[in-house]
């Protein structure tokens, strides 16, 4: 103990540089968007490779449950393929020729039971991938790419209370938000569905075609239970969703190829 507190005192002018470099980094990163930006790009590639190692290592333990996915994945891709592109409600389906490009990866930091969840994929700008492109699963949607570095990417979950996607009723032309009031990481709210619309309990809610970040129709769960909001002229929708949040593994980013041509002519109108 003795030792320790001479160490402390022969360095301490040292060690105050230090504590008072790093609150003055900290005060920059935090009231400078630049900085925090960079920041977030830097701790994104360090804390990627971390993760990577790490799921290096519990995936050789679960090579066979992988197998698997994989195994059932394929065989609804070759339905899709034999169907010509008529899908089941528990089946993401992509038309080959729609204005979309498929990228894969893999979960390698999952995040569910926080308010703000952020989960981390193996794959970045190295793939093609940037912020904003969508993240689907086989089974629904995970969220939208928020951050990137060469070879990882952070992912803005649907359970998060910054996130806001257009999503509508099945077979419908009414739309609303899909947004999570952080009680349960497997039911998220659909709102703003007027209340003339005929809606009961296990009706399919799916992605709307108010958004250029995912196609139209992906599923994402079905009506749990439901109630009139505050001023009664909308209806507040508790949705079950299909992917399991605390499960998800292997992920499809999806890439308008339209979109630098979206953005230009919104900007014209703005």
């Amino acid at each position: 103990m003795q030792q320790i507190i001479n160490f402390l005192i022969r360095n301490k002018n040292g060690l105050l540089y230090v504590f008072l470099l790093l609150i003055a980094l900290g005060f920059t990163v935090q009231s400078n968007s630049y900085h925090q930006s960079k920041f977030l790009n830097s701790s994104n590639w360090l804390t990627g490779n971390i993760y990577q190692t790490s799921t290096n290592v519990s995936t050789y333990f679960s090579l066979q449950d992988e197998n698997n996915v994989l195994l059932e994945e394929n065989k609804r891709l070759r339905n899709l393929l034999f169907n010509k592109g008529i899908a089941r409600p528990d089946s993401v389906a992509i038309d080959t020729t729609s204005p979309y490009d498929v990228i894969t990866a893999n979960i390698i930091k999952n995040s569910y039971s926080l308010n703000k969840n952020y989960p981390t994929i193996n794959a970045g700008e190295n793939q093609g991938i940037k912020e904003d492109m969508g993240v689907i699963t086989s089974n629904g949607i995970l969220g939208i790419i928020d951050h990137t570095s060469s070879k990882f990417a952070i992912v803005q979950s649907i359970l998060n209370t910054k996130s806001t996607i257009n999503a509508k009723l099945k077979n419908s032309n009414y739309f609303g938000s899909l947004v999570w009031d952080t009680k349960d990481f497997n039911t998220v709210q659909l709102t703003d569905i007027p209340r003339l619309v005929n809606i009961k309990i296990g009706d399919t809610v799916v992605t709307g075609a108010m958004s250029s970040i995912f196609p139209e129709n992906i599923p994402i769960g079905i009506i749990k239970d439901y109630s009139l909001n505050k001023t009664e002229n909308s209806y507040h929708i508790n949705i079950s969703l299909f992917q399991d949040m605390s499960n998800v593994k292997n992920v499809y980013i999806i890439k308008n190829k339209n979109i630098v041509e979206i953005k230009e002519l919104e900007k014209k109108v703005e």
